[in-house]
């Protein structure tokens, strides 16, 4: 029904003369640079207060810049009113989501339902990033026969013996759209963490009921991005990154005696700033496709018509009976906010020089204007 609306709105525009619309965070830059690096105008809708980086430092001007146009509103959700709708709609805008645009939705579902605006990339596959949804991304790696760590129903199973450490992933207190992470040993070690962050505020006893525990994987950390193109039906690995976490990056330079003082006062925490661009060797990238090809044909089962354009598997290269195996504990069903994968190889082997993700994807969408074939590649 809503690809129906899609069609029509998208019949109504000026193909020749699109406007390519992002949210003003996350990867905005990334993409208004590859936008107006294949001749596409750009839109960012910004909150009041956090403009200045679109609306002046990269705004366009005198040949600088990438961002020609800032809409402003006072809370993102705002994106959803009529009025700024009927605005980006005028403007032929083809809309870039990721995590950001939709963390800001007390029910992401509007998205789904109220934005009748053309989205590049499934705008019905964000949700199942959630862990407490059905068809989350657990099954569907699990369907896809792509390994996993191992999850843990109860914390009292959490032994050095038996398990080894685990990770505990649960939504914060404050930024409940945001994951804390800490590592356990063991039961014991599980409720004194717990307990600190609840005294702290950092977390809620709600949000741990809903946590997920899972096996620590002992491996190299690696962020595979891809990109599968609807109008070639090839799949391309943009590039590979992994993250930066505070505090853990800054814990993890300090000496180790005086890493265990801090032990004794505080733990290391894993709130994501940013990430690093990173190789991997030739020898991994068959397995790499081999896992990203399973992810694409059982989401095109499982949510048709599955991935389009940008998304990402996210987890490390562990070493285990003398051979090295990826593990899957993470995916991005969009666009992953991490711009520096351009400055890996990978995309330079196949086009000959690297892209960004911002520019493949307005590669995608200009072969798609030229093909008459636009369609399969909003949502």
């Amino acid at each position: 029904m809503f690809h129906n609306e899609i069609y029509k709105i998208l019949s109504q525009y000026n193909l020749d003369d699109i406007t390519i619309g992002v949210l003003g965070g996350h990867s905005a830059l990334d993409v208004c640079h590859g936008a107006k690096k294949h001749g596409f105008k750009t839109l960012a809708v910004c909150r009041i207060g956090r403009e200045k980086t679109y609306a002046k430092y990269y705004k366009t001007r005198d040949g600088k810049g990438c961002v020609d146009d800032v809409i402003l509103v006072e809370s993102f959700s705002d994106i959803l009113k009529p009025e700024i709708q009927e605005e980006l709609r005028k403007r032929n805008t083809i809309f870039i989501h990721n995590r950001y645009f939709w963390v800001y939705f007390s029910d992401p579902s509007r998205v789904e339902k109220e934005f009748f605006v053309p989205i590049f990339g499934s705008r019905e596959m964000l949700k199942l990033e959630e862990r407490d949804v059905e068809k989350n991304q657990y099954y569907l790696l699990q369907s896809a026969g792509i390994r996993t760590p191992k999850i843990y129903d109860n914390p009292k199973e959490i032994h050095p013996d038996r398990t080894g450490p685990v990770i505990v992933k649960v939504n914060e207190a404050i930024r409940g759209y945001e994951r804390s992470f800490f590592v356990a040993k063991d039961y014991a070690d599980f409720c004194a963490q717990r307990d600190r962050l609840i005294s702290e505020g950092k977390i809620t006893k709600a949000a741990l009921d809903r946590a997920v525990i899972e096996e620590f994987v002992l491996g190299a950390p690696i962020n595979f991005n891809y990109f599968y193109s609807p109008l070639t039906g090839e799949l391309e690995l943009i590039g590979t990154d992994i993250r930066r976490q505070t505090s853990l990056d800054g814990f993890l330079r300090l000496p180790a005696d005086i890493q265990m003082d801090v032990l004794g006062k505080c733990r290391p925490t894993m709130v994501e700033t940013g990430h690093i661009a990173c190789t991997t060797k030739e020898s991994i990238l068959e397995k790499a496709f081999e896992i990203g090809e399973k992810f694409i044909a059982l989401t095109a089962k499982e949510v048709p018509p599955g991935i389009i354009g940008p998304f990402a598997l996210q987890g490390a290269v562990s070493a285990e009976k003398g051979c090295e195996e990826i593990v899957i504990f993470d995916v991005s069903m969009r666009i992953p906010g991490s711009p520096g994968t351009r400055f890996t190889p990978l995309t330079g082997y196949l086009y000959g020089d690297t892209i960004s993700y911002g520019e493949r994807i307005a590669m995608e969408i200009r072969e798609g204007v030229k093909s008459g074939r636009m369609i399969e590649l909003l949502t």
